[in-house]
């Protein structure tokens, strides 16, 4: 790994939140995700399961996690299972831990080899009446595939068919949205290196420059500050390309006059930043780029100062959205009648801006919490991230930071990033 170790005692304490919601007389069971094949004989880079990282720190493929806090055997109430090294295996792919390095980066005592697990745990399933298995319930998922956590279920079932089976994901939607201190400040390594890259990109964008090449700036930086990589594929984006939500492109060249938006975070510990700045690439905006970015920022801090716990995400997008209406009509996008005569169901902002305005970060960038309609707890780690997009003026302008919201007020975990049109001006004459 190339990030700096960690303190255990942030899977400890995430070990124990799981622990302590799950019913009486349960053992829960936890998959590493699958090595998944490329083309010919090649392996996509390895992609630990969110859970199980959450869990443990391990980022190591064929690795499982056995919790059963009931177990008469004490030391066997916390397991974590690891493939056994093998020297030629490690030969060709690098080291794979020992019992001992694993425990220093988990907590966890007790570990066994992935080959002399089947006859432990056939014992500890037999003392349990509750299996919890693990399965990915993430409202945005899209893939099909048939991955480990669910051949592993339909396996248990087949072997252990008497057993009462319970979803751990539900407990884990529950506790992994709500952000312990030291998850925060993992997370904040992550945001201060993005910070880092976004001042040297200020120093780097000119006209003529092009999208691949700030994104080759970016992952230089990422780099050399220890990151393991990008958060998710950074987008960025020139002039109109700027309307396209998700442009991976990053191919064409920065002009003369256009605003760039970059939208990228460092990925740090298993923890991910994610940063949207919108920049003239000249390192001037035009009065009417600012205007637009001006109103877009108006509507950031006051979709800052709306975010707090209790409220749903239904309710603060309604809300935003109001206020966007109002934005919308100062710059002259859209007039009062058509904010009067809007159909409820497709507002008339809805021309503009057409994303949500957040969602929970952490292990995933996408992180797990509640649904649109559940409040949001103390201690979510959430983006706020407006945006707007004029087809007619080839403008897309979006601005996002990483707020930890808290009932004693939020903490902008972006608070010393540049953000207002005067700053990012300011910075790009140096």
């Amino acid at each position: 790994m190339k990030y700096l170790p960690l303190d255990q005692q942030l899977f400890i304490k995430n070990r124990e939140r799981f622990v302590a919601k799950m019913q009486g007389d349960s053992i829960a069971i936890f998959n590493s995700n699958d090595e998944l094949p490329a083309n010919g004989d090649a392996l996509y880079t390895f992609r630990q399961n969110s859970d199980l990282y959450w869990l443990t720190g391990i980022d190591q493929e064929d690795t499982m996690l056995v919790l059963f806090p009931g177990n008469p055997d004490t030391k066997h109430r916390e397991v974590l299972v690891l493939v056994r090294p093998n020297e030629l295996k490690e030969k060709w792919d690098g080291h794979r831990l020992r019992k001992e390095e694993a425990t220093a980066i988990s907590g966890i005592q007790t570990i066994v080899w992935l080959d002399s697990l089947d006859a432990l745990l056939q014992q500890w399933i037999h003392e349990a009446t509750n299996i919890y298995l693990n399965s990915n319930e993430n409202n945005r998922k899209a893939n099909l595939v048939p991955v480990r956590d669910y051949r592993y279920a339909a396996d248990m079932k087949e072997r252990y068919p008497l057993h009462n089976y319970l979803r751990a994901a539900k407990i884990l939607k529950e506790v992994r949205a709500v952000k312990t201190a030291e998850e925060v400040k993992v997370t904040q390594v992550a945001i201060d290196i993005t910070e880092k890259t976004f001042r040297r990109l200020l120093q780097f964008i000119k006209p003529g420059v092009f999208e691949y090449e700030i994104h080759a700036e970016i992952l230089h930086e990422f780099l050399r500050n220890r990151a393991s990589g990008e958060a998710y594929g950074s987008i960025i984006a020139s002039g109109d390309r700027a309307r396209t939500l998700h442009y991976v492109e990053n191919s064409r060249e920065c002009k003369d006059g256009e605003v760039i938006l970059m939208d990228f975070g460092a990925a740090y510990g298993g923890y991910n930043a994610d940063l949207t700045r919108s920049v003239p690439v000249n390192g001037k905006f035009t009065a009417r780029q600012r205007e637009v970015y001006n109103a877009c920022l108006n509507l950031h801090n006051y979709a800052k100062s709306i975010l707090k716990p209790g409220i749903t995400i239904a309710k603060y997008h309604e809300m935003v959205g109001v206020e966007a209406g109002k934005e919308f009509v100062k710059i002259g996008l859209l007039t009062e009648g058509d904010i009067k005569n809007q159909d409820p169901e497709t507002p008339a902002y809805r021309k503009y801006l057409y994303h949500g305005i957040s969602h929970h970060l952490g292990v995933d960038v996408h992180d797990l919490g509640p649904s649109f309609f559940q409040p949001i707890p103390e201690g979510a780690l959430m983006t706020v991230e407006p945006g707007i997009y004029i087809e007619e003026e080839q403008l897309g302008i979006r601005i996002e930071n990483n707020i930890w919201v808290k009932a004693a007020g939020n903490v902008d975990l972006f608070k010393n990033i540049p953000i207002t049109a005067d700053e990012i001006e300011a910075l790009m004459k140096k």
